[in-house]
């Protein structure tokens, strides 16, 4: 069982959602927080909502010079948790360029931005928790959804990378797969959205999972069991079932 008092954490992409639910909880559970977003007034007030003792940290992870900087000021930390993330709903058809590229830019490129800016410290030291945000969607290629499965199943794959290096380091490297999570990002779709959960349901799941020693965690299930089972299907199987013609 993973304790948090006394250590600092800091969250990228927590002025609300997610986000924003994590904090407090690991304020709750007695770490200091440090809450990275673009917008300074949102941080102020996410930092407002914490039990405990939080600082704001503005950061642009689009940035290389911004995530720089926001890592030199939180200083020595005992963990990182990447939760920053952008979504619009896109069919190949309607293929947005920037749209797409904002997307692996921010969730993919913005992660290993991060990552970069903070590991290094951790290997010298020996010592560190690193927690990085996934997605249900990035288990396979899915229907509208050109730029965001694919960013997702990159940021999955770069922590599953990290786990095989930092296995016994003293670094410990988790993964957190949820499903659909009412926030702005979600209210942009228009189709069905099971299981769909509250941030707060979902930052529920997360701190239970950064509180144990396993890699990865796949939430909610059963409708994780779905996108963890559809990696085993044949092509011709999948492709009639997730997008049928």
């Amino acid at each position: 069982m993973r304790d948090f008092t006394g250590k600092r954490y800091w969250l990228v992409g927590a002025s609300e959602g997610l986000g924003l639910a994590l904090a407090q909880k690991l304020s709750a559970a007695g770490a200091e927080v440090i809450l990275s977003a673009r917008s300074p007034d949102k941080l102020a007030e996410a930092v407002a909502l914490m039990p405990g003792r939080a600082i704001a940290l503005p950061c642009d992870v689009a940035s290389t010079a911004s995530v720089r900087d926001a890592a030199e000021q939180a200083g020595d930390i005992d963990g990182v948790v990447f939760l920053a993330g952008v979504y619009w709903p896109m069919k190949a058809q309607d293929w947005d360029a920037g749209a797409v590229e904002t997307m692996c830019d921010i969730n993919l490129t913005g992660c290993a931005r991060v990552m970069g800016a903070v590991v290094p410290q951790m290997v010298k030291r020996g010592r560190g928790h690193i927690v990085i945000t996934g997605s249900l969607s990035g288990f396979r290629g899915l229907p509208g959804a050109i730029g965001y499965c694919a960013s997702k199943a990159g940021t999955m794959s770069l922590a599953e990378s990290m786990h095989c290096d930092l296995r016994g380091t003293g670094i410990d490297v988790q993964l957190s797969n949820p499903g659909f999570i009412k926030t702005r990002l979600t209210d942009k779709n228009d189709f069905s959205m099971p299981q769909i959960m509250e941030p707060g349901q979902a930052a529920q799941h997360m701190f239970d999972h950064m509180l144990t020693d396993r890699f990865s965690d796949s939430f909610p299930v059963p409708f994780a069991w779905v996108f963890r089972l559809s990696q085993f299907l044949p092509d011709w199987a999948y492709y009639r079932l997730f997008a049928p013609k």
